[in-house]
């Protein structure tokens, strides 16, 4: 089995010499997880990450990493780390008296949107697949507060007891955003020239649909720190998931609408969210906005495309399932989306991890016919998305677990951000449209990273 033993620099161990793996999980005081994970910076630094979901009923943070795990072949990476996980906990000892998921053992951690794209030098950190199991990890499930440690070849109990001294000592720190220097859209005309370029070839082929995604490029004074921007995504987007993982002095980051999968023993929950338009600045115009979308046949058809291919990939592993007729608007500060929820009860012998593995890419974020379109993303984007787009989410040593679609993100390195947006462009697409449209899917970011618009 392959571990990491440094996210930065990906030096490969065995679990032999790591040993066995023993975890322990006990209840503590309520705490404010967000200190904790401020709290950690000196110690922990590249080997932190931060969860919320949209509810808010499932806030987790973890720092520092006791094993990382990568794959050794792209092509099978989803498998590959189902293994290894499967290999440790099969020979872990865990002692876990609560049934509650996301507590005891825990990967953390996602996959590079296309395993056959070179990551470029920003992406370098995080390569194909990257996750975490945390030595330290806090959970908030429906407002109960559970600390797990991990560690190999034997258990500190005594360790346990030091962290909940240390929580009870944090203290919050100011935050704030280094000044700007510079912003930096990648290629408009060109991107423009691509978009009317996969029109036509929709409009004349049988494909259906193909998503093309932009880069925006920030510049600040200083390096810049996960903790702020962070604060800023838990503030502005109260009902998103608020996601972080660092890697080296790399942090992706973002607050996403966009559940892939849940799974809570035999229930599984995907969101199918496609078809989009903006707020309005005040109640009458953002009805009118909401039920014109509602009633757009571009918007519908490419809704119905994710719907249905969502559908098709969960049958498989679901013994029922529920899908409504219509969809429903769900709407986040800047943008309202339509949105379907589709439900099921897995088969007992299924994995969350399989699941995103059918899952991704949706036609949300690649398009239809899946491979087609890939393809055309990788002819026509000339960027590399890294973990923008991709599955980023938890599970646990009972097959519990949680990925979102990793949208309205950023990565920032160094002194630097790069923010991304998408859309879906169909046979009745309009180019400058579409430009307009990442536009306004930039804004969530680009106001967490203190500028109000582009």
């Amino acid at each position: 089995m392959k571990t990491i033993l440094s996210p930065s620099r990906f030096e490969q161990s065995t679990a032999i010499k790591r040993g066995k793996l023993f975890s322990y999980t006990v209840p503590i005081d309520p705490c404010d997880l967000f200190v904790f994970y401020q709290s950690h910076r000196p110690t922990s630094i590249g080997q932190r990450f931060y969860w919320k979901n949209a509810d808010g009923t499932c806030e987790m943070v973890g720092v520092g990493v006791a094993l990382s795990l990568t794959s050794k072949s792209p092509e099978s990476r989803f498998a590959e780390i189902q293994q290894q996980w499967d290999k440790l906990i099969q020979e872990a000892q865990i002692e876990n008296n609560y049934d509650v998921a996301g507590t005891g053992p825990l990967l953390f951690g996602g996959f590079s949107f296309d395993s056959q794209q070179m990551p470029a030098s920003e992406w370098e950190d995080f390569g194909h697949a990257l996750f975490y199991l945390p030595e330290i990890m806090i959970t908030c499930s429906q407002e109960h507060y559970f600390l797990t440690i991990n560690q190999f070849d034997s258990m500190n109990l005594e360790g346990g007891e030091r962290v909940k001294q240390w929580v009870k000592k944090m203290k919050s720190e100011s935050l704030s955003i280094p000044e700007r220097l510079a912003q930096k859209e990648y290629d408009i005309e060109g991107w423009l020239k691509s978009v009317e370029e996969v029109v036509n070839t929709l409009q004349t082929t049988d494909m259906q649909k193909v998503v093309l995604a932009r880069k925006l490029q920030l510049d600040f004074t200083e390096p810049l720190r996960s903790e702020p921007i962070i604060d800023q995504l838990l503030s502005q987007q109260p009902n998103s998931y608020v996601f972080s993982m660092e890697a080296g002095d790399s942090c992706f980051l973002g607050a996403s609408p966009e559940r892939l999968i849940e799974k809570m023993d035999q229930q599984v929950l995907s969101t199918c969210l496609a078809g989009s338009t903006a707020r309005g600045e005040n109640k009458q115009v953002d009805k009118r906005l909401g039920d014109s979308l509602l009633q757009d046949p571009k918007n519908l058809f490419e809704h119905e495309l994710v719907v249905s291919m969502i559908e098709d990939a969960l049958r498989p592993f679901c013994e029922e399932m529920l899908v409504p007729k219509e969809p429903i608007l769900l709407k986040t500060p800047y943008i309202q989306h339509l949105y379907t929820p589709v439900k099921g009860r897995s088969k007992r012998d299924c994995s969350i991890l399989e699941m995103v593995q059918s899952l991704h890419p949706t036609p949300a974020m690649g398009g239809v016919p899946t491979r087609s379109a890939m393809n055309i993303i990788r002819d026509k984007e000339n960027m590399d998305r890294g973990f923008y787009a991709s599955p980023i989410g938890w599970t646990d040593y009972q097959g519990n677990g949680e990925f979102i679609v990793g949208i309205r993100s950023g990565l920032a390195k160094g002194s630097s951000a790069y923010l991304y947006a998408g859309c879906g462009i169909v046979a009745d697409s309009n180019a400058e449209k579409e430009l307009v449209e990442t536009r306004i899917k930039f804004q969530p970011m680009l106001r967490a990273f203190g500028k109000e618009s582009l």
